[in-house]
């Protein structure tokens, strides 16, 4: 990834994992979510819903 060398695959798997999962989803504009990252979806429904009906 990047011209980055690894040691290993599974290294390689693990860091690719990271960056899709943890940084590109969570920053990356989704259509269904209204053109919204998951993280401003979450956050925006959060303040939307009551922690009262929140389950624990």
């Amino acid at each position: 990834m990047h011209g980055v060398p690894y040691a290993s695959h599974a290294d390689m798997k693990a860091a690719s994992f990271e960056y899709i999962e943890v940084f590109s989803n969570r920053k990356r504009l989704h259509s269904t979510l209204g053109y919204r990252s998951p993280v401003q979806f979450l956050e925006n429904w959060i303040r939307q819903h009551p922690q009262e009906n929140l389950p624990a």
